[in-house]
Order: structure tokens, then sequence, then C-alpha cells
């Protein structure tokens, strides 16, 4: 019989484990391009970037990408970050697929489709994964060969997410999102296009962006963002998904739908706090 509280034995793969953490590292452990770690010894890294004066090292963790190894130092120091204020001039964004954003402004960015470009490529060697033998050096080659091919499909969407993060934030005093729980996207009919899109690691890069400029981020309610008209606020009822023009019968104002839904989610949060009024 089985035992209460126990399962079946797990299969350690010696590839399993990823990364590991140093808790504590020593005094003066970091000299020019290389760190002294316990147990390891000397290390010779490549340093992407110089330490600021005032902050002291922490912790040092190891990482194992398709790419090679990294070093992940973690810092501390003393001192107050102030938020920043809700001032400047404001902008609102809406996220989509058929256009992966459109701000208030009436800016449209494309959805680029990185693993689109790759998947041909991608699909030939998975395909050919399954016939090499399990454990084998050649297996064990085409495993790398597709590891790197994911993290080039990975790091091409953060550096294009980084840079349209900091276009944004470039000209912008307050930017506004919808809060939207992307995992619901993500399991319904659009699924891998949500997941190739990774709306939720761009809100996240978008938010960080920010703090680092002093622009005021904030999400607002998402609830009716493309039925409110942005000019006249009249409730202009539910959109179809094929339907990318807001033409308002009341107003007769005319824009594409994202950019009116962007507008609606900047006016909100501005006159209504966060809740759109509705007729």
């Amino acid at each position: 019989m089985k035992r209460k509280g126990m399962g079946f034995p797990r299969f350690k793969n010696k590839y399993r484990m990823r990364s590991f953490v140093f808790p504590q590292m020593l005094k003066n452990c970091l000299q020019r391009n290389t760190i002294k770690l316990p147990q390891l010894g000397i290390v010779e890294f490549i340093k992407s970037r110089e330490i600021p004066n005032g902050f002291a090292m922490e912790q040092a963790q190891i990482v194992r990408k398709a790419s090679g190894y990294f070093v992940i130092l973690f810092l501390e120091c003393d001192v107050n970050v102030p938020q920043p204020v809700a001032q400047g001039f404001p902008v609102g964004i809406d996220l989509g697929l058929d256009q992966f954003l459109a701000t208030s402004e009436g800016k449209l960015v494309k959805r680029p489709k990185f693993l689109k470009v790759e998947h041909r490529k991608l699909k030939l060697l998975q395909r050919r994964l399954k016939n090499k033998k399990k454990g084998s050096n050649n297996r064990h080659k085409l495993n790398r060969k597709i590891a790197r091919l994911h993290q080039r499909v990975t790091d091409t969407r953060k550096d294009w997410q980084f840079k349209l993060a900091h276009d944004l934030a470039l000209d912008a005093g307050m930017i506004f999102v919808e809060d939207i729980d992307f995992r619901v996207w993500a399991k319904g009919r659009f699924g891998k296009h949500t997941l190739d899109a990774g709306f939720g690691q761009f809100i996240a890069i978008l938010s960080w962006v920010c703090w680092k400029r002093g622009v005021h981020f904030e999400k607002v309610n998402k609830d009716y963002t493309s039925q409110v008209c942005p000019n006249c606020d009249r409730h202009t009822g539910k959109k179809a998904l094929n339907e990318r023009v807001h033409n308002c019968p009341e107003c007769g104002y005319t824009t594409h739908r994202d950019v009116a839904a962007a507008q609606v989610i900047r006016f909100s949060r501005i006159v209504g706090g966060g809740t759109l009024r509705r007729h």
C-alpha cells in the first residue's frame, strides 16, 4: 500500500538543477572581473556593469542557461527611494493581439511574432529529437540546440519589450494600463499568441522602467474600456473582435478601437479614479 504523504520516487536527471545560491559572501570577494565564491574559489566572469558605491554584496546566485553560466549578485544599501508622484502628461495603454498596444495619443505598435519566426526550425529540431536514444550524447547535443533556440526567442522578446517600455516612458509623466490577469488569456483560444506576446512580462518591465525614470505607473479597472466612448462617455455596447473601428452613434467620434480604449483608460483614472461612468 502507498503510505500517506509519500509518492513515487522522482527520477533526478543530472540536468534538472539550473541554479544554486550562496547565502553569504565574503568581504572584498569581488576584484575587477573575478569573484571569490565559497567552495569554488576564484572564478572569472564578464561584468555587465559596475557595482554602485555604497552597496554591499549579500548573496550570489549561479544560473545555468542554454548560452552558458551567469552569476547574479544581490546588493543591499540602506537608502529610501521615494515612489514617483502622479504628475505630468498622462498616457493610457491598451494591450491586445491585433495590435500589441495602442496609446491614448494614437500610437499603434504592431505585435511581433517572436516564436513564429523560429517555429519552423524549432519544429524540425523537435521532430529529430524523438528519434534520439535517451541518455545519448546526440540527444544531449540536440537538446542544447533546442534550448539555445528557445533562449534566443526569449532574449529577443525581452530586449524588444525593454526598448518599447523606455520609448513609452520617455515623454510621459503618468502611464495607466488595464489590470488584466493574462493567465486567463493564455487558457483561451489564442493562448499560443498570448504567450508569444508576453503581456505579463511587458507589464512588469514597464512598471520597473517607469519607476527607474520617475514616471507614475498604475493599473486601472479593465471593465467596459472598449464599450465606452472617450469623447462623450456614452456606453456604445459590446463590440465583436473583428470590429476594429470605434464609431460613436451619439457624438460621431471615430477612431481606432484600441486607441479609444486607451483614451478611456486614461480618462477613467484622471476623472473617475478608476471607475468608469456608464449610462
